[in-house]
């Protein structure tokens, strides 16, 4: 049965190897399960929130959410593709939407599902593969690296190693101070990051299976003689108050968030400040889950000669509706995984890969009260490695044409210095489409990014943000 529904033997592979495949998948990506809550959770204290019951019900919602995405991928679209809390994603959801505009967790779940709706219109619609082939090349490429510079930046702020300066807006911590009562935790804090990023940093060389969580724990475990990691007196695997969290604060809040956002603010600004929110949403996500399917299909030998991959629309789908649900239950958006390359690498062919790892996903609710034991220092170093992983789509731009790295750098630029996402994609198109007008190549404009730049200046100089 097995072999029939997921043609196995017609994608050259078997049983054994597919649950393999999805294992590895697994292990490679479950990091997500850490570093999600604790994202999202900051954020949400940041504009008064308890950050304790966000990050328990951030919890279930990405175990739940990875494993409804997952196991569409791998019974609708039969692609060896698994999906969680995109990376990037989420730290715009928590430090820009909440931390940067004020929006209340609900709300910014609220913004997700329009985001997710819209794509899973312009997907059935075919408007998706328009808007693709609007954006510059090298823009697309741009944000991906500046995802991965931002991404690193914010590990870097939560490990401690990077704090504020009132001259310099930012400076090294003082490794001289660790014999100082005060700071000798912060200190500490900033060392197990490093240590940790090590650790990743050789497994990956040597091409071990698991490299990030692996370094995640790892550091866990050294940081509990060096005072950082806190481990509880009891252990209660009961996780009857935390599903109570989830309940209470994010499953299917996004609908009073939606509400409230028109009732507290004018509806012009709520109007102007939702398109803006949902189109980065929507953009980021778009090219992420556009350059992950293409990229790990062409490693796996599923692309087409004409440079698209089978079943691809039904796995942008996927992609889309998982977004929609996930916001229901409570997590930022759903996106299709990189780290799928990795099962992908160990032989995973078919549907069959995406469905071990989708009930990986489900079992790994027990893990809860984990969870809370992992600190911010060892799930700092996730952030730092993934940032390095993306911003090495930085040697692909096209460096000797102006017109196209200039646009370019600033999308990358602009993103980790305004701490903004969406203003480096901003920059990136307003500056793209002026360069190209006034260097008299208007015929390369596409007339959507046009309307693009045009909508991101109205954001800038209408709402201030």
């Amino acid at each position: 049965m097995l072999d029939r529904y997921f043609r196995l033997k017609e994608h050259g592979t078997d049983v054994r190897t597919e649950v393999f495949a999805g294992i590895t998948t697994f292990v490679t990506m479950s990091y997500i399960l850490f570093v999600n809550p604790n994202l999202l959770s900051i954020g949400a204290g940041i504009v008064g929130e308890d950050p304790v019951k966000v990050s328990n019900g951030v919890f279930f919602a990405t175990c739940i959410a990875s494993f409804i995405g997952t196991v569409l991928m791998a019974l609708y679209a039969r692609v060896p593709f698994a999906q969680a809390p995109g990376m990037g994603l989420n730290a715009f959801f928590a430090f820009t939407v909440m931390a940067g505009y004020g929006y209340a967790y609900n709300q910014a779940l609220g913004l997700v599902f329009i985001s997710g709706l819209l794509f899973i219109v312009i997907t059935v619609t075919g408007l998706r593969a328009t808007i693709v082939r609007c954006i510059p090349g090298n823009i697309k490429i741009a944000i991906s690296a500046g995802i991965g510079l931002f991404l690193a930046f914010l590990g870097l702020q939560n490990a401690g190693l990077v704090i504020g300066n009132p001259d310099t807006l930012v400076s090294l911590v003082n490794f001289s101070s660790i014999g100082n009562a005060d700071t000798h935790a912060a200190v500490m804090a900033a060392i197990l990051t490093v240590m940790g990023l090590i650790i990743i940093a050789a497994l990956s060389t040597l091409k071990v299976k698991g490299a990030i969580l692996i370094g995640i724990l790892a550091a866990t475990v050294i940081g509990i003689p060096m005072g950082v990691t806190v481990l509880p007196a009891s252990m209660d695997f009961s996780f009857a108050g935390k599903f109570a969290d989830f309940t209470e604060v994010s499953f299917l809040t996004f609908a009073e968030g939606l509400r409230s956002m028109f009732v507290n603010q004018s509806f012009a600004q709520s109007l102007f400040t939702l398109i803006a929110i949902v189109i980065s949403f929507s953009l980021v996500d778009m090219f992420d889950t556009i350059g992950t399917l293409l990229g790990t299909a062409k490693q796996a030998g599923m692309l087409r000669k004409d440079g698209t991959m089978d079943r691809m629309n039904e796995a942008l789908l996927c992609d889309a509706i998982a977004t929609t649900t996930g916001a229901m239950l409570g997590t930022s958006t759903v996106t299709t995984y990189v780290e799928s390359a990795a099962g992908i690498g160990e032989g995973g062919r078919s549907g069959l890969t995406s469905l071990v790892t989708a009930l990986l996903f489900l079992a790994a609710i027990i893990l809860a009260p984990v969870v809370g034991i992992v600190p911010a220092a060892a799930t700092a170093p996730a952030l730092i490695f993934v940032g390095c992983l993306m911003i090495s789509s930085i040697k692909d731009l096209e460096w000797g044409d102006m017109s196209e790295s200039i646009p370019a750098f600033l999308t990358i630029a602009m993103m980790p210095l305004t701490y903004s996402i969406a203003n480096g994609i901003a920059f990136g198109l307003i500056s793209y489409v002026l360069i190209k007008l006034c260097s008299g190549r208007v015929k390369q404009i596409h007339p959507l990014c046009a309307g693009l730049a045009v909508l991101f200046i109205v954001r800038f100089f209408v709402m201030g943000m």
